[in-house]
């Protein structure tokens, strides 16, 4: 009972998805006493749906959210979960398999009304006794709860991406992450902070093109679902450990984190392909564009938005259905860098 109150305060002591992520499988982890537990995200793409493991947690080891090296597809068709696919489109609460191992595998979708978006897969290598299955639902009960919760304050309405609010924060929190004083380190730490220079973090603005015809022409119902596909191609798109928001308007942010500069491009150019190459209902083609910069722990937020939003009207203004990376235009010599000012303000 102790460890169980502790993992229910544990979990509902985050504002954070991802820690609550963490937090539930490592209270199912303990007290299923399972061999795997991990967190699924269950995305729709083109009137299909895929599963993607967003977070695990083995026997002995620590929760971890995952994060996929590879820049391929938006994970696995449901169609290779077909107890898993039959007990979402019988909305049932649980449903459970042997794997190729023989292990006993349960599937708990987390609806939330009439949608289930997150789903928890529990493998043990022994059945699962009712009391563990009513400790479980308890707990999957408290999650979805604050899950909800969590998403009625971060979430943006229309699209479901996070919204504006909760990009400052993260953000904030991100550049504060990575602003450890160089004074603090040792020299071994240094020399492999240079290796790593390579690898970094970035911020990517994206702008419907020619969004104000979309609504004149279509009108604002056909707006808004343009918006949800893109949101649904931007989910699809971008690693899971990633985080897209909603800036307002037509206009979305993405933090792509600890990626190479060659990386960042395959994976924001795939995004742009997506959405020119998808069939809107009724609107037919549309496409975006895209500026993006490296984070600089030293330097404002105001900063970083006003260079990719530089980058990214470089590329409206250049024929548009781009992605082009600041630095780059730059060094170019297409773009005026602007020295970094505590009292500019764009927006």
């Amino acid at each position: 009972m102790d460890s169980l109150l502790k993992h229910m305060v544990d979990m509902t002591g985050h504002r954070d998805h991802t820690m609550l992520d963490v937090s539930v499988i490592a209270a199912v982890q303990e007290l299923a006493a399972a061999a795997q537990t991990r967190v699924l995200a269950l995305t729709a793409l083109r009137g299909q749906v895929f599963v993607r493991a967003r977070a695990v947690i083995n026997a002995g080891g620590a929760a971890r959210m995952l994060e996929h090296a590879d820049l391929g597809g938006p994970g696995e068709p449901l169609a290779d979960f077909p107890v898993l696919a039959a007990c979402l489109a019988a909305s049932g609460d649980s449903a459970g398999a042997l794997d190729g191992a023989g292990r006993h595998v349960l599937w708990l979708p987390i609806w939330i009304g009439e949608k289930a978006d997150t789903c928890l897969e529990i493998t043990s290598p022994t059945p699962y006794s009712e009391a563990t299955v009513q400790v479980i639902g308890g707990i999957i009960s408290v999650y979805r709860n604050f899950q909800n919760l969590l998403d009625y304050s971060e979430r943006d309405s229309l699209t479901g991406l996070l919204n504006r609010k909760t990009f400052d924060d993260q953000l904030a929190k991100t550049l504060h992450a990575h602003a450890e004083p160089e004074e603090l380190k040792l020299p071994e730490e240094q020399e492999r902070r240079q290796h790593a220079d390579t690898e970094q973090q970035w911020l990517a603005v994206v702008d419907v093109d020619h969004f104000k015809l979309v609504n004149d022409k279509f009108g604002h119902l056909y707006g808004d679902e343009v918006l949800i596909l893109i949101a649904n191609l931007m989910t699809s798109s971008f690693r899971a450990q990633d985080r897209v928001f909603r800036f307002g308007g037509e206009e979305f942010v993405v933090l792509l984190r600890s990626i190479t500069l060659a990386n960042a491009h395959k994976i924001i150019d795939r995004f742009r392909v997506n959405v020119a190459n998808h069939e809107f209902p009724q609107v037919g083609r549309v496409t975006v564009s895209v500026g993006f910069v490296a984070l600089n722990a030293y330097e404002a937020p105001v900063i970083i938005l006003g260079r990719a939003d530089q980058a990214l009207y470089y590329a409206k203004s250049h024929g548009r259905n781009l992605a082009c990376h600041y630095d780059e235009l730059v060094a170019q010599g297409l773009l005026h860098a602007v020295e970094s000012n505590d009292t500019a303000e764009f927006f």
